[in-house]
């Protein structure tokens, strides 16, 4: 069977499974796993699929994850990588915060700052209403999904800014392509942050290392300091760091 012919059945079975697992695929193909991983990495590459750590998905249903979903995953690491990050904002700095999940954990460790906070993230938004934060909302189209604020008029309103510090989250991240996302809307709101601010800080938990998501849209250099878990192995460290990047876990 050839990749044109693989490539049907892939995508056939994707499509009506919404998922599928390598070792599926390899069977139905009757060919090896590397082949198969192999042909994934292409149809990914062309937007066909979404590829997922052990197989591949459809794209449609990987567009939106629920930030319900999101924020409950790994939450002892993001805790950590909040909590890390939180030391590095001072009293009278304006930091932009965008509506990661992770970013979103940061909230318990700036109550008591006094510092402005721009966001997109009604999640954060509702965290630090009470607090000594003075809060500023970007404007635009909400995505309930999300629990963000999105779309041009938010662009607009971010370019009237400037921050100390802009605390991002990503998707994926990987040495080989930079920065990915599952879609346009938080990728164009993350690179409108970035340029509006004096350092950039990503963080990031150990597992979206070396992961490609939908869409690669910038590259490792949008950053200034990634700041992940206790989980990230110490050659994986040791090469962010060859890379350039300022890697703090």
């Amino acid at each position: 069977m050839n990749f044109q012919q693989r490539k049907q059945l892939i995508l056939q079975t994707v499509d009506e499974r919404g998922a599928v697992e390598v070792p599926e695929l390899a069977e139905l193909l009757q060919t090896s796993a590397m082949t198969v991983r192999r042909d994934l990495v292409q149809l990914a590459a062309a937007g066909l699929i979404y590829r997922t750590h052990g197989g591949a998905m459809r794209v449609r249903d990987a567009m939106v994850v629920p930030f319900a979903n999101k924020s409950a995953m790994n939450v002892a690491h993001k805790e950590a990588i909040a909590q890390r990050a939180a030391q590095e904002i001072q009293d009278g700095d304006v930091i932009f915060m965008d509506c990661g999940s992770t970013v979103a954990h940061l909230c318990p460790f700036i109550r008591h700052k006094r510092i402005t906070v721009i966001t997109n993230s009604l999640p954060v938004i509702s965290e630090l209403l009470n607090s000594s934060v003075t809060l500023n909302l970007i404007g635009g189209e909400v995505d309930k999904e999300r629990q963000a604020v999105h779309g041009s008029m938010a662009g607009e309103h971010i370019a009237r800014y400037h921050a100390d510090r802009a605390f991002i989250g990503v998707d994926g991240i990987s040495l080989a392509n930079g920065l990915s996302a599952n879609g346009e809307q938080e990728a164009q709101l993350t690179l409108a942050l970035a340029r509006q601010a004096s350092r950039v800080y990503l963080l990031c938990d150990s597992s979206k290392l070396e992961t490609d998501k939908y869409l690669f849209f910038a590259p490792l250099s949008l950053i200034d300091v990634l700041i992940t878990d206790d989980q990230v192995s110490a050659n994986l460290a040791d090469a962010y760091r060859q890379a350039g990047v300022n890697l703090i876990y």
